[in-house]
């Protein structure tokens, strides 16, 4: 029985190793996602300012763009889309020289000074989208920072630029809200005061 136990407990300890490992991989290597519909690639072809832009990812997972429109470029890596508009080009240009730059969509909310959705690198970090949007204000909570993702919540603490945790990379679709820091006198005090105001007035009505 012992050793049954512990077999099972090895087993287990190795699921549990190898789901982190993807998770992580996931995580730090931005090529294993690639690009989602609603997201933008920015090309720059040299030379040739037709092909040069910042095109968003049709729903389809095509490039909306009169000529690039046949080009899918969701579900695969960026080394594979690198190629894909590699073999595109050469009908047009010989020996085209060009680079690629993923933009995933994000959104950033909560305390920050400037909420709203951004398309950001995909090596960006959470601490680096919340700069992005603003910085933190005052009240911001930046040790308990909620990332959701994929329908799971992350906690990640960006207080320490340098830890784990603030390194963390963001993923398409990835939603960044910072909480407020909790205030005694505003989230306790003032609705209790303004609950016994209320209560005088309603009381001061029904004496009249």
């Amino acid at each position: 029985m012992l050793r049954i136990v512990r077999l099972l407990t090895a087993s287990l300890a190795l699921f549990v190793t190898a789901d982190l490992a993807a998770q992580v991989t996931a995580v730090t290597n931005p090529q294993v996602q690639g690009l989602n519909p609603g997201d933008q690639i920015r090309i720059a072809v040299w030379r040739s300012p037709e092909f040069t832009g910042d095109f968003t990812v049709a729903f389809d997972g095509s490039v909306i763009h009169p000529l690039f429109r046949e080009v899918q470029v969701t579900g695969i890596s960026m080394a594979e889309v690198e190629s894909r508009l590699r073999t595109f080009l050469t009908r047009y240009i010989q020996n085209p020289q060009f680079v690629i730059q993923p933009l995933v969509k994000i959104l950033v909310g909560g305390e920050v000074r400037s909420p709203s959705i951004y398309s950001v690198p995909p090596e960006t970090t959470v601490a680096q989208a919340i700069v992005g949007a603003g910085g933190p204000t005052e009240s911001a909570r930046l040790e308990k920072v909620r990332v959701l993702r994929d329908g799971r919540e992350l906690t990640v603490d960006i207080r320490q630029a340098n830890s784990s945790s603030a390194s963390l990379t963001i993923r398409s679709g990835d939603q960044i809200l910072v909480p407020r820091r909790r205030n005694l006198l505003r989230d306790v005090v003032g609705p209790v005061l303004s609950g016994v105001a209320a209560v005088a007035a309603i009381t001061n009505i029904i004496v009249r």
